[in-house]
C-alpha cells in the first residue's frame, strides 16, 4: 500500500479525528489543521482541545496544526510544501441554530474557508481525491414536503416510493435552509463546481447526523452525543416542537471515514452523496430520550417548546442507494444500539477521568 499526505481539516471534531487515527494506523502521514473554533461557537463545552491531546497520545505519525482555513496566505504556503495526496474537509462552523447569531463568521468559515482550500488543492495538488463534508441542511425544509404519517413515537413517510428516504434530486434552492444550510449550500456548489468544471477529484458527502464518541455534543449541535450528557449530568433536555417525534438518520464517524476510503480509490469529479445511517439507524427524539434512559438507567428531564427550529427537517432518512452503487464495498458496520452504548462509555470514562483530576 502506497502511504500518502493525508490533510484533514478539524482534525480534534468528531469526523476529523476518527479520520486522523484511521489513516494513522495505517502509516499514512497526516496533518491536522484544527484552531478549536468549536469552542469560539459554544464555549467551554464546545471544547476539542481533551480530542487533540488524546490524538497526541495515540498516533505516530499525526501533524497537528493550528491554523485557521479563512487564511489563505499560510493555507496556500501549507499546501505549497506539502502537495497533499488526499485531502478530507471537516472544518466548519456546524450550527443550524448558531449561525443567526454569527452569520459573518458562519459564511466565512462554511463558503469562504471552503474555496480557500478547493483552490489551494488546484494550485497545488489538483489530482488529489478532495471530499468535504457538507451537510442534509442544503435542502432546506424540501424535505418536509414529502406526505408523512404519524405514528405513536415518530413522523415517517406516507408513500412506499419513500421509504428508503431523501436522495440527491431533493431541490436545494426555493427552501428555507437557515443561514448555516445556506453558507454550506454555497460551499457544496463552489465545490462541485471545482470538481466539474476543472475536473478535480471532488466528492460532496451530504451528511445526516454524523456521531460517535468523540463528539464534543452541545445543545445546538450533536443530537445524541448531547443527549447522552444531558442523561448522565441530570440537566434539562430541550424540545423544539413537532412533539419531540422528528427523526434523523445517524451514522458512526468510522461508517463516514469508510465512504471517504472508498471515494478516494475510484474519485468521481463533482460528485454528491447523502452520507448517513439509513433507515435502520434512524430514531426521532423521543425513541432516542427512551433507547438511552433504557441503556443508562438514568431518567431524561425534558421540557418541551411548540416551537420548531427554524427550517429543522421533520423527517430526515438519507437514502444511501447512490452511493451504495457506486461504490459496492462499502457497509454500515455501526448499528444505532453499537453507536449509543460506544457514546454512552466514552462519556461515563470522561467524568471518571474529569473526578479524578
Amino acid at each position: 500500500m502506497k502511504l500518502l499526505r493525508i490533510l484533514v481539516t478539524g482534525s480534534s471534531g468528531l469526523i476529523g479525528s476518527e479520520a486522523v487515527e484511521h489513516f494513522d494506523r495505517q502509516g499514512h502521514r497526516v496533518i491536522g489543521i484544527d484552531n478549536n473554533m468549536r469552542q469560539v461557537f459554544f464555549g467551554p463545552p464546545g471544547d476539542t482541545s481533551w480530542n487533540l491531546a488524546r490524538l497526541k497520545s495515540a498516533t505516530r505519525n499525526f501533524r497537528p496544526l493550528d491554523l485557521d482555513i479563512r487564511d489563505r496566505e499560510k493555507i496556500f504556503e501549507l499546501f505549497s510544501a506539502e502537495r497533499f495526496e488526499l485531502i478530507l474537509h471537516c472544518a466548519a462552523q456546524p450550527s443550524h441554530d448558531k449561525a443567526r447569531e454569527i452569520p459573518l463568521l458562519d459564511f466565512d468559515v462554511n463558503a469562504l474557508g471552503t474555496i480557500c482550500l478547493l483552490e489551494a488543492a488546484r494550485q497545488f495538488c489538483p489530482e488529489a481525491p478532495f471530499i468535504f463534508l457538507s451537510t442534509n441542511k442544503v435542502y432546506g425544509d424540501a424535505p418536509n414536503e414529502l406526505p408523512l404519517v404519524e405514528l405513536e413515537t415518530r413522523y415517517d413517510y406516507a408513500r412506499p416510493e419513500d421509504f428508503e428516504g431523501i436522495d440527491e434530486n431533493c431541490r436545494i434552492d426555493r427552501t428555507l435552509h437557515s443561514l448555516f444550510g445556506a453558507s454550506k449550500a454555497a460551499a457544496d456548489l463552489v465545490a462541485q463546481e471545482y470538481g466539474r468544471y476543472f475536473g478535480m477529484n471532488v466528492g460532496i458527502f451530504r451528511g445526516g447526523c454524523l456521531t460517535g464518541p468523540n463528539h464534543s455534543g452541545v445543545e445546538l449541535h450533536g443530537f445524541l452525543s448531547y443527549l447522552v450528557k444531558v442523561a448522565l449530568s441530570g440537566q434539562t433536555y430541550t424540545i423544539f416542537g413537532y412533539k419531540g417525534k422528528q427523526v434523523r438518520d445517524n451514522i458512526h464517524s468510522f461508517d463516514v471515514i469508510r465512504a471517504v476510503e472508498e471515494f478516494a480509490r475510484n474519485p468521481r469529479p463533482g460528485e454528491v452523496y447523502n452520507i448517513g445511517g439509513g433507515r435502520a439507524n434512524s430514531i426521532s427524539i423521543l425513541e432516542a430520550v427512551a433507547r438511552i434512559e433504557q441503556l443508562s438507567g438514568n431518567k431524561i428531564r425534558r421540557e418541551y417548546r411548540d416551537q420548531p427550529r427554524t427550517g429543522d427537517h421533520i423527517c430526515y432518512i438519507s437514502n444511501l442507494a447512490k452511493f451504495r452503487s457506486h461504490y459496492p464495498n462499502w457497509e454500515i458496520t455501526h448499528s444505532l444500539d453499537k453507536i449509543l452504548k460506544e457514546i454512552l462509555e466514552a462519556e461515563m470514562a470522561q467524568r471518571q477521568t474529569a473526578a479524578r483530576a
